[in-house]
């Protein structure tokens, strides 16, 4: 019998393998953000209730009927150092992305991710942003607590969005086709 030579893991490999065996306490979330382990506490009822808000006016009044996941991993394709969990993750109904067992998805038929600030709001305002550009998800919805506005960035190319709309709570933000609708923030204040 002929021994077969393996080749060594490379450091990318090694990460994503311990990344994928980790087990986080209940609530908590692990994710691989540009080769950093970020592991976040359990949201706030505020963190939630945005969250809510929006899902409800998409659900509602989406040109596109839509389907929503608030657990559901991306792994971009090509770029095994970003396991990322959105907020919030909308697609086309008939797409029916979410199905099946394994907890990271590929971004191809993602329409839009929502963000809200939490307990690392550079993660949610910068790092989450970039990763969301290289997987080519068309509208990147951020919640910003912080400061008190909404910013929707869209035409994604490679690291980063070429085009972004920010308003303050209370102003409505137009969300584009395949919503085609006004994201009331009122209710946000």
């Amino acid at each position: 019998m002929t021994a077969v030579a393996h080749q060594p893991l490379t450091q990318e490999e090694i990460l994503l393998e311990g990344f994928l065996a980790l087990d986080t306490p209940e609530g908590f979330r692990a994710e691989l953000i540009e080769g950093e382990i970020v592991v976040t506490p359990p949201p706030d009822g505020d963190h939630e209730d945005y969250i809510g808000l929006i899902v409800e006016q998409v659900l509602m009044r989406s040109a596109t009927r839509m389907q929503f996941a608030g657990t559901k991993g991306l792994k971009l394709e090509g770029c095994p150092r970003d396991h990322v969990i959105p907020d919030g993750t909308f697609a086309p109904r008939e797409r029916r992305l979410y199905r099946g067992a394994d907890p990271w998805m590929p971004c191809e038929g993602v329409a839009m991710v929502l963000e809200v600030t939490s307990s690392k709001p550079d993660v949610d305002r910068e790092v989450k942003r970039r990763c969301y550009a290289r997987g080519s998800i068309p509208l990147h919805l951020l919640v910003d607590r912080d400061i008190s506005a909404v910013t929707l960035f869209s035409d994604p190319e490679g690291h980063d969005y070429r085009e972004h709309c920010t308003r303050p709570f209370g102003k409505a933000i137009a969300v584009p086709d395949p919503f085609g609708f006004d994201l009331d923030t009122a209710d946000f204040l």
